[in-house]
C-alpha cells in the first residue's frame, strides 16, 4: 500500500517561492547582460551610428586636434553621461560612462580650468558660490560601484582654475540613511 503525503499550504507556498526565486534570478542575470548605451560601440566605427542608437547629443564640446566629445547626459536627475569622442574625420575613439570616479580622477588640480570640466563631464547638476572660501563648486551625481550614491565636487578659484575636489554622500538619497541601492 502506498501513501501519498498531502499537499498542505505551506508546501504549495514553498513551491511558489522557489518558482519566483528563479524567475527573480533569471530577470536579474537578463538586466545584468543588457548592455548599457556606452557599450558595444567599435572604435573607428562613424559617428552616425552613435547618434542612430543614441539620438543627437545634448552636448557637444571640441577636443585637441580637430576632434569633439558627444555627450548624452542624464543630470540633474540621473547618475550618467555617456561621452562619445569622435577624430576629426567623424570616427569614433571612444565610448564611455564618464561620470565615475576613475574619470573625475583624471582632473588635475592647479591645472584644469571650468572648460577642462565641462568638457570632460559636460554641465554640473548644480553649482553655487562660497563667499569666504572664494570658490565656486561645481556638483555631478553619480552611482559609485553601481551601489553608493555619491555627488563629485569640483572648487574653482575666481580665475576659473580647478584648486580641489571632493565627494559627499548625494543629500536626494539619505532619507533614513538609504544612500544606496537596495
Amino acid at each position: 500500500m502506498r501513501f501519498h503525503r498531502p499537499i498542505t499550504n505551506s508546501a504549495i507556498l514553498l513551491q511558489a517561492r522557489r518558482r519566483c526565486s528563479g524567475l527573480a534570478c533569471a530577470a536579474l542575470l537578463a538586466l545584468g547582460a543588457c548592455a548599457q548605451p556606452w557599450q558595444g560601440f567599435q572604435i573607428g566605427e562613424p559617428e552616425s551610428n552613435v547618434i542612430a542608437r543614441l539620438g543627437p547629443p545634448r552636448e557637444v564640446y571640441d577636443l585637441p586636434n580637430g576632434a569633439k566629445r558627444l555627450m548624452w547626459p542624464t543630470q540633474p536627475m540621473g547618475e550618467v553621461t555617456t561621452a562619445a569622442d569622435i577624430d576629426a574625420t567623424g570616427k569614433v575613439i571612444s565610448v564611455r560612462q564618464v561620470l565615475q570616479p576613475s574619470e573625475f580622477y583624471r582632473a588635475e588640480v592647479d591645472k584644469w580650468t571650468k572648460n577642462d570640466v565641462l568638457a570632460n563631464f559636460g554641465r554640473p547638476e548644480e553649482t553655487a558660490y562660497f563667499p569666504l572660501m572664494k570658490r565656486e563648486v561645481w556638483s555631478y551625481r553619480y552611482l559609485e560601484d553601481g551601489v553608493w550614491y555619491q555627488l563629485f565636487h569640483f572648487y574653482f578659484d575666481d580665475s576659473g582654475v580647478l584648486r580641489s575636489t571632493q565627494k559627499s554622500p548625494d543629500p536626494l538619497h539619505e532619507q533614513n540613511g538609504d544612500d544606496h541601492l537596495p
